[in-house]
């Protein structure tokens, strides 16, 4: 196997990698919009089409505007197609695994009100799963817009790869620190009723001010690590100050600090609203969520899917 460009040790590498990364990466969103005939039954052409943006990015956006956007054959057969099949679902998702992201009607608002992604609330920096041991990494992640909201709303997006260029770029040893172990913590924490042992820690991390009554052990890990078996980078982060503690040594403090500039400043942030009919599919890119506002009769819907698989495109005749 080739030298890894994320060895550290490996300083011709990465250069070769990085300067391709950045010269390839899209300054404008609009360069990851595909258009979609119909995403249950893609053709050789939206596939290469689908690939080529992901190459660029760990990240596409899809649009098919013209077909009905409630329809939830459409994430699930387009997931299927490009190798998201392991759904991680969740207390709080729908019976299929998949997830109905729209802020909390009165009748629910003791269960999903309680949950940032279901209320009007910024959603900071974070990739998904970032709570879950590394046995159950989130490596792909999708949203489909059902109903945009009426105001604000946006995703600001950035590839997890140039968020490490950059601070590689800044000081190799932060990335050392943050490839540590026991770089981030996520502390021993409680569920917050005996009535839902399986609310996910995703659902628990998102969800302040709750009555815990059992116990779940602290979840320790590495912010980026490299896949051993295809070499590829993941990247578990959240920008949140609750419930998560940085290793104490100068080196670690010092990349958390540098990382959340990058991410408040970056020229390679991207920003997406999503419309119906349009979705976002990424190798669990970092991304936010603006503050929005809506109406009962125009009420923000987002399906989202969190998977276990990273987006995988079948070979294609030549």
């Amino acid at each position: 196997m080739a030298a890894s460009p994320f060895d550290l040790a490996n300083e011709s590498g990465y250069r070769a990698w990085r300067d391709a990364r950045l010269a390839a990466y899209p300054r404008s969103v609009d360069e990851l919009i595909v258009p979609l005939a119909d995403p249950r039954h893609l053709t050789t052409a939206e596939i290469s089409a689908l690939e080529a943006c992901c190459a660029r990015a760990n990240m596409v956006i899809y649009s098919a505007p013209h077909l009905a956007a409630a329809d939830k054959s459409i994430p699930r057969q387009l997931g299927q197609q490009l190798g998201l099949v392991r759904l991680e679902g969740n207390y709080l998702a729908d019976e299929d695994g998949l997830s109905s992201i729209t802020p909390a009607a009165d009748e629910d608002s003791g269960v999903r009100g309680d949950f940032i992604p279901y209320t009007h609330k910024p959603i900071n920096w974070h990739t998904d799963g970032y709570y879950n041991t590394l046995d159950r990494r989130i490596l792909g992640m999708m949203l489909h817009c059902v109903q945009d909201a009426e105001a604000g709303g946006e995703n600001a997006l950035l590839d997890h790869e140039i968020a490490y260029i950059q601070l590689r770029d800044a000081n190799p040893d932060y990335i050392a620190a943050l490839m540590q172990p026991d770089a981030m913590t996520i502390p021993a924490r409680m569920d917050e009723s005996p009535l839902s042992p399986t609310l996910s820690q995703g659902a628990r991390e998102q969800s302040p001010g709750h009555n815990p009554s059992i116990a779940r052990a602290e979840q320790s890990g590495p912010v980026f690590a490299v896949d051993p078996e295809l070499g590829f980078l993941t990247m578990r982060y959240t920008a949140r100050t609750r419930s998560i503690v940085w290793k104490a040594d100068t080196a670690t403090q010092a990349a958390v600090k540098v990382l959340a500039d990058i991410l408040a400043g970056s020229e390679y942030i991207l920003t997406a609203r999503l419309q119906p009919g349009m979705g976002l599919l990424c190798n669990n890119v970092l991304h936010t969520r603006s503050a929005f506002s809506d109406s009962p009769e125009h009420r923000r819907l987002l399906y989202r899917g969190r998977y276990y698989d990273r987006l995988n495109f079948p070979a294609r005749p030549a």
